[in-house]
Order: structure tokens, then C-alpha cells, then sequence
């Protein structure tokens, strides 16, 4: 494939590359903050690597730096899905709705949680640092 080939089924793993970029990114936004503070997100101000959010914001921070240039694309975002479901349902559903993420504050949860095991279950996509290492 080449990004010249005008082909329908070409633009599938473009599309698929675009998504972990940007999913990635706005990921690794998280940990960034959590362990930054960078950008500053006031409830964040008292997270120590050492505790729950710490860990959630190393995982969020190198996690999503490696989906990013899509690096072990697959095992990565598997347990970045694991730590989506794991925070919707210890931080989410708890506030109740379960069902209804729009009610619990939980949306991007789930939706990171799915785009990453779609990713988990696809892989990178285009222009991914896996792709070049089986390829190169």
C-alpha cells in the first residue's frame, strides 16, 4: 500500500493509523496531567506516582506514548483497555447509571476503553513503528 492507491480498501489502515494517533495522544494527555501536571488539572495537583492515580498516570503516560508511535501496538493497548474498564467501573459505575455513561461521567472511560481493544484486537494501522519493523 501506498499513499498514492486510490483504492476503497486502501484508506482502511490510514484510518485506523489516524485513530491511535489521536486516541493515543488525547490518552497520554491523562498521565501527562496526572504526573506533569502538565496540562495543569487542579485535581490532579496532590497525585503521587505511588498510589492508584499514580499508577493509572504511568500507564496512561508511557501506554499511550508507545500506541502513539505505535509501538507493541496490540499488547499495549489490550492492558490500556483493561485500565479503561477498571476505572469505569471503580470510578464511573459507582456514582450509579451503569448503564448510562452520559450519567456517570464515564464516556470517554468506555470509549477508550473499546478503541483500545479494538486496537488490541487490529493493531496499529499505518505509519506505526510495528508495521515498519515487519516490513524493514
Amino acid at each position: 500500500m501506498t499513499f498514492t492507491d486510490r483504492r476503497p480498501t486502501a484508506w482502511g489502515p490510514r484510518a485506523q493509523g489516524v485513530l491511535r494517533v489521536v486516541t493515543a495522544y488525547l490518552f497520554l494527555l491523562h498521565g501527562s496531567a496526572k504526573l506533569l501536571h502538565f496540562p495543569h488539572v487542579a485535581m490532579f495537583d496532590q497525585v503521587h506516582v505511588v498510589s492508584l492515580l499514580g499508577l493509572a498516570g504511568v500507564l496512561e503516560l508511557v501506554g499511550g506514548t508507545l500506541v502513539l508511535i505505535g509501538l507493541f501496538t496490540r499488547p499495549v493497548a489490550f492492558i490500556l483497555s483493561g485500565e479503561m474498564a477498571v476505572a469505569y467501573f471503580m470510578a464511573h459505575a459507582k456514582q450509579g447509571a451503569v448503564l448510562f455513561p452520559l450519567l456517570n461521567h464515564g464516556e470517554s472511560a468506555v470509549l477508550f476503553c473499546f478503541i483500545f481493544l479494538f486496537l488490541s484486537a487490529a493493531g496499529g494501522g499505518a505509519l506505526s513503528l510495528d508495521g515498519l519493523r515487519r516490513h524493514g
